[in-house]
């Protein structure tokens, strides 16, 4: 049951490329959109969740609501990011790139901060799962050179690649952050593994989805210069890209308190998405492809989800 719970959120989050491409609007305008589902969402789970589970007192603790906001702030970078990418490399090759990426760094941030890795066989093989996932998003991104001219006007494959790199930047340090404060002592073990941990990474969503919003603001107004544009239909319409990622990162920080899983798992599989992204973006938003890249795709995915499925299963050797 805690394998499948942990898996929702490669349901949704491997959706959230799909859906925001269907919403429509700019970059900007699908981050600021995501967060405003993700607040409203947030903000149930804090008033319907959160305060009759762990009580007021643990739902409005000072020190959680830090620790959730400054989590939301660098989501919102790695959002932003990560629809940059989109729309520069198409979903079909940003969303493998941006998973591989997610994979690798909170993988060797979990293992080597957290110490979740602690035997050199559980290093040996994590290692090579990592290398199976670059291989795997590498073949996933590969153009073809045979293959029609490129017709996205937004195409921008170096730009592209940019974007995903501060991406993965943000997405590790939001991942990180709650339990890497808790190793530093500045959330107490008292705090952190209430309830197997559920209170604490269920109460940080509320003050998470705050800084998500405010960092979305920054970066939309003062980086994206679409101060302007922020509040036209596309932002409206992507409140249901926020949504869907929103359920996913609930089961998400469930997952990783979970000790029975464990940030490096967690984080892992939730990237396996890549299957309902990548196809999705071929099947569904009718991204094409080449004879030659779908072999090279359908290579890509099978190595990326077994170097998943081999850090997955790493604290059982």
């Amino acid at each position: 049951m805690s394998i499948l719970i942990a898996l929702i959120p490669a349901l949704a989050w491997g959706s959230t490329g799909l859906v925001t491409t269907k919403m429509g609007g700019t970059a900007a305008q699908g981050t600021l959109g995501m967060t405003f589902g993700a607040f409203v969402f947030g903000m149930l789970t804090l008033g319907l969740f959160v305060v009759p589970q762990a009580g007021a007192d643990f739902a409005f603790n000072p020190r959680i609501w830090i620790v959730g906001f400054v989590s939301g702030l660098f989501w919102a970078v790695g959002t932003a990011g990560q629809f940059v990418g989109f729309k520069k490399l198409g979903v079909s090759v940003g969303n493998p790139l941006s998973t591989a990426g997610q994979i690798v760094s909170n993988a060797l941030m979990a293992a080597a901060v957290l110490g979740e890795w602690t035997t050199g066989r559980m290093w040996t093989f994590g290692l090579l799962a990592i290398v199976a996932v670059v291989v795997g998003a590498v073949f996933t991104a590969l153009p073809d050179s045979k293959a029609p001219a490129e017709v996205n006007p937004e195409h921008d494959f170096k730009g592209g690649l940019v974007a995903v790199l501060i991406s993965t930047i943000g997405y590790m340090m939001y991942f990180v952050f709650p339990n890497l404060l808790n190793k530093i002592g500045y959330i107490s073990n008292a705090v952190h593994n209430r309830h197997d941990g559920l209170d604490y990474m269920t109460a940080i969503v509320g003050p998470q989805s705050i800084g998500q919003v405010l960092g979305a603001f920054i970066i939309v107004i003062f980086f994206m210069k679409e101060g302007k544009t922020m509040f036209q239909k596309g932002t409206w319409m992507n409140i249901v890209t926020g949504l869907v990622w929103a359920l996913g990162n609930v089961f998400m920080f469930i997952s990783t308190a979970n000790p029975n899983i464990g940030q490096a798992t967690a984080s892992t599989l939730s990237q396996t998405g890549i299957i309902v992204g990548t196809f999705g973006a071929i099947y569904l938003l009718g991204e094409k492809k080449s004879k030659r890249q779908m072999v090279f795709i359908v290579i890509g995915a099978i190595l990326v989800v077994i170097g998943a499925i081999m850090i997955a299963k790493l604290k059982t050797l």
